[in-house]
Parts: C-alpha cells; structure tokens; sequence
C-alpha cells in the first residue's frame, strides 16, 4: 500500500497559509474602516436626531405660544369688537335720548307758551269779569240808594250789608197785644210797599215776626210766625210773587226799645221786611 499520497505535506501547506494570511488582513481592515464609518454616521445620525428632535419640541412650543397668541388675539378682537358693539349701542341710545330731550324741550315750550297764553287770557276774562261785577255793583248800589229813598217815605228803612231792611213798627203797621190780624187802615201802606217790590229783579224777600216781652217764648215765637204770614199774605194779594217771600217768626228776641212800658212793648210788636240781592250772592254775574 502507497501512503505517500495520503500523507500531508507540510512544505506544500505553509505556502498556502501565507495567502490566505495575505488576503485576510485587508478584509479586517477594511471591515473595521467600514465598522468605524458605520459607528460615525451613525453617531451623526443620533446626534442630528437629537438636535431635530429638539428643533422639533423648540418648534412645537413656538407653535404652542404662537395659538395661544392667536386665541388672545381673536378674544382681544371679540372683546373690542363688543365694546364697539356696545359703544355703538351707547351712542345710538344717547341720540335717541337726546332727541328725546330735545322733543321734550320743544313739547315743554309748546305746554308753557300755551299756559302763559292761557294765564293771559284768564287774567283778561278776571279782569273783564271784576269789571262787570264792579258796574253791576254800582248798578246795585245806585238801586238800593233810589229804592231805600221811596221805601224810607212808607217805613223807617235802613241798609244792610245783604241789602235793605223795612221796620214795620207802631208808626206804620200797629199790632196789639196778642194779635197777628193786620187791620184794614193799615193794608194801603202794604199795597204800596208790594207796589214798589214788583218792580224789583234780583231780590229775595224775607219777611220776620218779632212780639213783647209777655208770654212764653214758645208762645211768642207762634204768634211772631203769624205776623210774618199776615204780612206776607198780603204782599201776594198785592201781586207779589210767593215764590220770592220767606217768613220766620222771632219771638220776644232783638227788642227795638228796652223795658217794660207799654210804649216800649208797643214798638217790638212788629213785622220787618228784608230785601236781598240775591243775585249777586247766588247768581252769575249779568252778561251785557
């Protein structure tokens, strides 16, 4: 059997080695060189990471502050544009008001040319007015002054603050003691009286009853009421108007003359007759 051929060589085998020694030592290199290029970009690579990571975030708060400053914005604008709103509101209400005050003013001139023109004619028409009661004072009073001159030639009469007034006393109509009759001597002087009084416009009539000291007041007044109505029967068988009479009996009250005598009781049995203006008490002022 032939073991030569099966027998290394080691001659052979060094050469072999050497080559493959050769070749191994570049490819190490060049892997580490690639390896070392590979760490570096990579290491660029987390650093430019991180320098973009930060640009990012810095970016993002930038972004953040920049929207926050776009809300204040918008709710500074929303806020102007309301106070401008509402500044707008205030001025169109000052001119409404404004224009108010204004009509007001106007209105409030008008009213008061009105009530100063009013006050005129008002102080015209009272003085136009104390002017007719003036004349119609002295148209009554220059009546009262011929009327108390007539009437004075019949009975005693005197005036009045309301008018006249006639006493019918024992010197011209005599009552006696106890009686209310009017005797027949004494209608004449009735007549004439009525005559003068029919000729009257604007008075009222009043006719009162007195009596004596002698009796009960009771009593007295009665029979004071009967005088007053005989008078004033008679006036309206004259002619006067009964209407326009009033009677009232006074009794033993307001004695002409003091005392007892009998001249004195003699002068209280009397009747009176009172003669009022009613018109220019109750009435309207006559229009000329």
């Amino acid at each position: 059997m032939n073991f030569s051929n099966e027998l290394p060589n080691p001659e052979r085998q060094e050469p072999h080695d050497a080559s493959v020694k050769t070749q191994t030592k570049p490819g190490l290199l060049l892997g580490g060189i690639a390896l070392g290029l590979v760490l570096v970009f990579g290491f660029w690579l987390l650093r430019s990471l991180g320098r973009l990571n930060l640009q990012m975030a810095q970016l993002s708060q930038q972004t953040a502050q920049l929207n926050r400053r776009v809300e204040s914005a918008e709710q500074q604008s929303q806020s102007l544009a309301q106070q401008a709103s509402q500044a707008a509101a205030n001025a169109q209400a000052a001119a409404q008001q404004r224009d108010e005050a204004k009509q007001s003013e106007a209105n409030s001139a008008a009213q008061t040319q009105s009530a100063l023109q009013a006050a005129a004619a008002a102080q015209l028409q009272a003085n136009q007015a104390e002017q007719k009661a003036e004349e119609y004072r002295k148209q009554r009073e220059e009546e009262l002054q011929q009327l108390q001159q007539v009437l004075g030639q019949i009975a005693e009469t005197h005036r009045t603050a309301l008018g006249l007034v006639m006493t019918l006393g024992e010197k011209s109509i005599r009552f006696d003691f106890d009686k209310s009759d009017i005797e027949p001597q004494y209608r004449d002087i009735l007549n004439r009286i009525a005559g003068v009084l029919m000729t009257l416009k604007g008075y009222s009539i009043y006719v009162y009853g007195y009596t004596d000291d002698i009796g009960t007041q009771d009593y007295n007044l009665k029979l004071s009421g009967r005088r007053a109505q005989a008078v004033r029967n008679s006036l309206v068988r004259a002619g006067i108007n009964p209407g326009l009479i009033t009677t009232k009996g006074f009794g033993k009250s307001d004695p002409r003359a003091k005392g007892d005598a009998p001249q004195a009781r003699a002068a209280n049995r009397r009747v009176e007759i009172g003669i009022v203006d009613s018109r220019l008490l109750f009435e309207p002022l006559p229009e000329k």
